[in-house]
Order: C-alpha cells, then structure tokens, then sequence
C-alpha cells in the first residue's frame, strides 16, 4: 500500500480530464451549431469551409449584380418605350402632313410639333440614368474609332470581333452607296485579308453596317457630303457597355451594350455642317413623304434595340435563377461540412456528462484509498 503515488486517482484524473475537454468541446459544438469552431478540430474541413463560404458569398453578391442589371435593363427599356411612342407620333403627323388638303400653316403647325418631339427625345437620352450613369446617351455602347473624321463608328455588338479593320466607301453617279471592309494586317508589304464570317454589308446614305454570320454587327455612320474614301483605317477597341460581374472569378461577366438613342443616331436630327439640312421637313408635301422614310428607319433602329434589351433582361432572369440554384446547392454542401448535427451532438453530450460524473465520483473513492493506510498505524 502506497501514499505518495496514489495510481488508481492518476487514472481517473487522467479520465475525468479528457472527459471534460470533450464535454466542454461537445458544449461549445452545441451552443455555436457548428461543427467545426476551430482548425484543430478538423484542419482540411476548415480550409475547405472557408473556400466554399467564401464561394457562397461572391454568389449571393454575384446575384445581386444580376438583379440590379435587369433594373437597369428595364429602365433603359422603359425610357425607349417612350421614344417609341414619340417616333410613331411623328410617323402619324408625317402620313398627315403628306395629304395635299392641308395648308402651309398647317404643315408649319405640325412641324413644330416634330420639333418639340425631337427634343424630348434627345432629352431622354441625356437624362435617362441608372444610379448616375447615362444610359441612352452613348456612355454604355461599345467605343470604336475612325482615322477620317467624317466616317464614325456609330455602334457594334459585344460579340463583334475586337481589332483592325479598313472600310473603303464607293459611291456611284446615281449616289448608290456600296462598302467593303477588310481586316488590317499592319503596313505594306502586308495585305488585308476578309473578315472572317462576314455574312454581307449593307448601305444607305446615312450608314453602312457589317454582319457577321453569327448575326453580331458593325455599324458605321457617316456624313452625307462624303467622297468615297478609300482605306478609312477603324478600331473596334472592344470596350464599353455595362460589363455585369455575375461570377467568382475574373472575366465571368456579361456585357449589357445600349446602344446612343439621341436624334443624330436615330437620324433624325438636323445636319448644320457643310450645309443645313434637316431629314424630317414637314413643311412641304415632298419633305412629309421623304420624312417617312427617315422615321421608318428610326423605328426599326429603336425596336432593334429595344428587342437586344429584351434579350439581355432574358438573359440576366436565367443567370439569376441559375446562381440562386448554384447557391442553395452550395449552401447544402457547406451545411453538411460544417453545421452540427444537433441531435446526435445531443446524444454524445449526454454521454460525456455522465462520464465526467462517473470520473468524479471515481476519483473521489480513489483518493479516500490512501486514508486506509492510517488503521496500520494505530
């Protein structure tokens, strides 16, 4: 019998103490809902919780994004509804003023009509914004670039490929206008070669537009007293538009492109430079006809892009669906890493608290052994 190394209370201190560490873990695991609270308790599991909570998280924002450029869509959408309406209100007053009952005075009242709807739509498309962005006014097309400063890049899909081009312009005695446009490979000796994919192009006297067979397109404007030139040097940068981050990563974006919707690329403004000349002139019966033609083509330009921004709000609902069905799977798989299982946590704490009593209640007996060596003594 033995007083200064009592073994059998070593024991059961070493059993009551690891005990309590698990009962004091199994508590914290309960309290917090959690798995995992610390790294020691599972290292991988915790370096593959943070990626995958960090994951959910860019998704969740990356939803976000998607929602608010359907809120842009439809507001750019809405405010083309309006230029709509206005450009049918003018295509009714240019069928009226193209009637031979009606007098000079007449048409001067309905021109000034024409006017003032010009105008309103010119100031929708500066004024249209979305968190204080220009929708309307240019801000959100693509940008491209001309060396000839009478021949611009009025507009052209995201899709359209990125580089150089050379556009050369021909106009015949009858003013028929005709266009080619080629890839530029840098200077002689090298030669320019087709663009790839190139479905055809076609030309009027405001505008030439290239399709690709894809259907993404390259649309230039340019002016009316032009001289068919030759090699007009264009940079289709392949920047602009309203890139929406709707990913985790770099480049998982989607390009909302809104294309200008003033008067001038409608082309129905008023030309001052080298002469006046306004397209819509309704103050003769020959200039109301002429004028239906110009409005007509503004129509179709506006429905073009008003069905482009059907497509993206299209577009954009299915990305939202597809990253709240992506999340929610994540959101599961993140859940059986690291959340606790409560019930058969519950079962294990019970387990532990009955062991820690057990160990306590042993450890008491065995540190009253030593106490019997004392009846030796008497």
């Amino acid at each position: 019998m033995k007083i200064n190394s009592n073994m059998q209370a070593l024991i059961a201190q070493n059993v009551l103490r690891t005990n309590e560490e698990k009962n004091s873990a199994s508590t914290e695991r309960l309290s917090s809902g959690f798995k995992i609270n610390h790294a020691k308790d599972s290292p991988a599991g915790m370096a593959v919780g943070n990626r995958m909570n960090a994951q959910i998280r860019s998704l969740y924002k990356a939803k976000d994004n998607a929602s608010n450029a359907v809120n842009v869509v439809q507001t750019a959408e809405g405010a083309l509804s309006e230029v709509h309406n206005m450009l049918q209100r003018m295509n009714e007053l240019g069928l009226k003023a193209s009637t031979g009952t009606l007098t000079s005075s007449d048409r001067e009242a309905i021109q000034k009509e024409v006017n003032a709807l010009r105008k309103e739509i010119e100031r929708i498309a500066a004024d249209t914004e979305y968190n204080t962005q220009n929708l309307l006014g240019g801000e959100q097309g693509m940008k491209g670039f001309t060396d000839n400063p009478k021949v611009k890049v009025a507009g052209y899909d995201a899709d359209f490929p990125k580089g150089d081009y050379l556009l050369n312009i021909k106009k015949d005695a009858e003013g028929n206008v005709t266009a080619t446009l080629q890839v530029d490979n840098g200077p002689a000796p090298a030669t320019p070669t087709p663009v790839p994919n190139l479905k055809g192009i076609k030309a009027n006297d405001t505008q030439i537009t290239a399709t690709l067979n894809d259907g993404s397109q390259l649309v230039f404007s340019y002016d009316k007293d032009i001289t068919a030139p030759a090699n007009v040097k264009v940079d289709v940068a392949g920047i602009g538009g309203m890139k929406i981050q709707v990913g985790t990563s770099t480049g998982q974006e989607i390009p909302v492109v809104i294309p200008t919707m003033d008067p001038a690329s409608l082309g129905i403004a008023a030309i001052n430079e080298p002469e006046f000349y306004d397209p819509i002139d309704m103050r003769t019966q020959e200039g109301a006809q002429k004028s239906l033609e110009y409005i007509a083509k503004a129509i179709e330009y506006v429905s073009s892009a008003r069905s482009e921004l059907g497509a993206y709000q299209n577009r954009l609902e299915s990305t939202v669906a597809a990253l709240a069905e992506t999340t929610e799977n994540l959101e599961g798989s993140y859940s059986t890493l690291h959340d606790v299982d409560m019930a058969e946590e519950m079962v294990e704490y019970t387990k532990l608290q009955v062991l820690v009593q057990a160990g306590t209640s042993m450890l008491a007996q065995a540190n009253e052994q030593p106490q019997q060596a004392l009846q030796l003594l008497q």
